[in-house]
């Protein structure tokens, strides 16, 4: 990262339909050579495809629930300590967890193969609001990974 450095989130608008600035980025991190037309439409399908599965009231809220239900609120860091390297448990900030969502969310879906996009990011976001899926199972062994180290938390000086 160059030192001058300078955030571009001042500069994210909200998307149209929702006017979620949450539901932006999310779109952004599933736009590929930048065809955000395209993100939009599958973002979008697929918060419909999952809000008619679940009988929810709101498409947004499905997206908001599934997204609460995959963010970790701990991880592994590593730290060189004499020698040897150590896992240490830390608490993840908010926007990293956010990011770390999103993140873990758009790759599971994009992982599963012979389906649409949005039917992907469809099923991925049911399974997230059931607590199931890829994305849950990844938040749980990143946190089971946190237990299991937590011997190693004194070192957490960083």
């Amino acid at each position: 990262m160059p030192r001058s450095y300078k955030s571009t989130a001042k500069y994210l608008e909200p998307d149209p339909r929702y006017g979620s600035e949450l539901a932006m980025k999310f779109i952004n991190q599933l736009m590929l050579c930048g065809k955000k037309s395209v993100a939009m439409d599958i973002f979008y399908e697929a918060c419909e495809t999952a809000s008619k599965k679940l009988e929810e009231t709101a498409p947004e809220q499905v997206f908001i629930t599934a997204l609460e239900n995959v963010k970790p609120s701990v991880e592994v860091r590593s730290k060189r300590v004499g020698g040897s390297n150590y896992q240490v448990p830390r608490e993840v900030s908010a926007k990293r967890a956010q990011a770390l969502g999103i993140r873990w969310l758009i790759g599971n879906a994009r992982k599963k193969k012979g389906m649409p996009m949005a039917r992907r990011l469809s099923m991925e976001l049911v399974d997230a609001c059931n607590n199931t899926g890829a994305s849950v199972q990844w938040r749980d062994n990143v946190h089971k990974m946190a237990e299991a180290n937590k011997a190693f938390s004194h070192f957490a000086s960083f």
